[in-house]
């Protein structure tokens, strides 16, 4: 098998995910890192534009590797008055503990940081998503686990309504078109260095999207 041949066990639709996770990898991983610190500040010009209802309790990123950065957005939310969260893996599952300017972070998987486990687990109505890929619809490529979606669908049924959920990417991440499997969720928007994308929500098929931008 060729090195960057997706593997043999994946369905169809799970080998052509892998193949758009992986080329929009290396465009992301292919811009100077210049470049991915000015994007990451070019962010916050948007927050405006988010419509997060005040004092509503948003769940950010820690990134890694060359991911787009988005404590910088992160940081303007809470001096706007919002409670921020960290993801932390508990038995295979996303929870979100609260972040503050005292947290003393730990060291999780993946290399990414998250809050100790006696931090206070919040519920977040609006959500910073990462991801490897993203198109025009609101779909999404993450990095094949399936923490988001479920969490995402966890948080529904617990809160009674969808949390509004916005991808963070670089531009250079899009791809045409993602490839969907029923238990994944498209996202309302997806913000990236240049602005916002706003999903296009008439074919939302199988999956469980978000409405388009302005709820909350």
């Amino acid at each position: 098998m060729a090195k960057n041949a997706p593997r043999s066990d994946l369905t169809p639709i799970q080998a052509d995910k892998e193949r758009h996770r992986r080329a929009a990898l290396a465009a992301r991983a292919a811009l100077p890192e210049t470049v991915r610190i000015e994007a990451g500040l070019a962010l916050v010009d948007h927050i405006d534009a988010l419509g997060f209802a005040p004092g509503a309790i948003v769940s950010g990123f820690w990134p890694i590797r060359d991911e787009i950065d988005p404590r910088p957005l992160m940081d303007a939310l809470r001096a706007r008055g919002h409670r921020l969260a960290l993801p932390a893996i508990v038995e295979g599952d996303l929870v979100f503990r609260e972040l503050t300017r005292e947290t003393q972070l730990v060291k999780a998987g993946f290399g990414t940081l998250e809050p100790p486990a006696e931090a206070e687990e919040l519920v977040p109505s609006c959500m910073l998503v990462p991801l490897a890929a993203f198109d025009r619809r609101g779909g999404r490529i993450g990095y094949g686990r399936g923490y988001y979606d479920r969490a995402i669908a966890r948080i529904a049924v617990e809160s009674g309504r969808e949390p509004v959920t916005v991808g963070i990417a670089f531009a250079a991440q899009e791809v045409e078109e993602v490839p969907e499997e029923p238990h994944d969720r498209r996202l309302a928007r997806i913000l990236t260095e240049t602005g916002f994308v706003v999903a296009d929500t008439r074919e939302q098929s199988h999956t469980s999207g978000n409405p388009a931008a302005g709820r909350e």
